[in-house]
């Protein structure tokens, strides 16, 4: 069970909500990847703008937790004016902050993501903030009482897989908060390797609204996170340098 503050999910996909080619393939996506959590751009909906388009209008958002992001912010002050917007919407208290600093690699600005976290945290919100890989950043964030913490495994929609997999070991095993590998992930085995990581949850968007068949994305997806997620608890043999028979050696006769 994924819980994220007060709310509770079987599924540990998150899927995203924006790119898709058509809204029929949007829908049908969503449906196969069996997540219970949906993500979108705050300043991308209608909200206060109804010649915007309504990106979730086609789905059934009875069966959903509808996650808005930050997206577009470049300072905590944006971010918080947006959860605030999203909130006041009637959408959903959880907010995914996402305060971007560079406009070239999309990644988020420490200083401000901390600013606009310790903010949403004090104004009840369930916060999901997204983050490097920095390890120190990570644990400041929890310390705010940030209810998870979502570290990029890549540049945003680079497709480039996990990067750096020591730090995202190391964010896992010293959080106390749900982790949720975001960004970077380009196929289903990098999502079944943030899972084995230990990773309590992956969100994709390009990954799956990008790939030639988004449908069938979706579904594979699906089941990459769970196989991670049961090889993890599995738990995975040790990496020797050399060989090791398969069958013992011991009391075989020599003919």
């Amino acid at each position: 069970m994924l819980k994220l503050g007060k709310y509770e999910f079987h599924s540990r996909l998150l899927l995203g909500t924006g790119k898709y080619p058509d809204y029929d393939t949007q829908k049908k996506a969503v449906t196969a990847s069996e997540t219970e959590i949906l993500t979108f751009t705050v300043r991308r909906m209608n909200i206060f703008e109804k010649e915007q388009p309504n990106l979730l209008e086609q789905l059934d958002l009875k069966k959903y937790k509808l996650l808005p992001n930050t997206a577009g912010a470049k300072t905590a002050r944006e971010a918080v004016r947006h959860a605030k917007l999203a909130r006041a919407s009637g959408l959903c208290d959880m907010i995914k902050v996402e305060v971007i600093g560079c406009s070239r690699t999309l990644l988020p600005d420490p200083v401000e993501t901390l600013k606009a976290t310790e903010e949403l945290v004090k104004e009840g919100f369930t916060v999901l903030p997204y983050t490097s890989d920095d390890v120190v950043l990570a644990k400041r964030l929890e310390e705010l009482g940030a209810h998870a913490i979502m570290p990029g495994a890549a540049p945003i929609g680079s497709g480039q897989g996990i990067i750096n997999p020591a730090h995202l070991r190391f964010i896992i095993e010293q959080s106390n908060v749900p982790v949720i590998v975001d960004a970077g992930i380009g196929s289903p085995a990098d999502a079944a390797y943030a899972m084995e990581l230990g990773a309590d949850g992956v969100l994709v968007n390009t990954a799956v609204s990008a790939a030639g068949n988004p449908v069938k994305m979706a579904e594979a997806m699906k089941l990459a996170v769970q196989a991670g997620r049961v090889g993890f608890k599995a738990g995975r043999i040790p990496i020797k340098r050399y060989a090791t028979a398969s069958s013992p050696m011991e009391g075989i006769v020599n003919s």
